[in-house]
């Protein structure tokens, strides 16, 4: 598959976008641009919902790589010790939140 990422140049064409996207070119081989229009079209989905599709399957695929990744990393730490680590990390992240929303004015009435 290739993957060509740039910036569209004319920012007025692709400003229902919203700023925040890139605009690809894909290549896929054809059984997969079957398979996956078919797979649109048979939930009533349109030609522009295949963008949010690929978006969601790359944003699945980073996740289950960096799970992976993860996961190998700590493979050889004994379960307690990873546990202790998650529970610490998840305290750390607790009281961060805790500060930032304590530091949040409250909506007048």
């Amino acid at each position: 598959m290739l993957i060509d990422a740039y910036m569209p140049k004319l920012q007025t064409r692709y400003a229902m976008m919203g700023d925040n996207t890139t605009r690809w070119t894909v290549t896929v081989s054809k059984d997969t641009d079957i398979a996956v229009r078919s797979f649109l079209a048979q939930r009533g989905l349109k030609k522009g919902d295949l963008s949010k599709f690929i978006e969601d399957a790359v944003k699945w695929r980073v996740f289950d790589q960096t799970v992976a990744e993860t996961r190998a990393e700590f493979a050889d730490l004994a379960p307690e010790a990873l546990q202790d680590l998650i529970a610490e990390a998840t305290e750390a992240v607790r009281n961060d939140m805790r500060k930032t929303l304590a530091n949040v004015p409250e909506k007048e009435a």
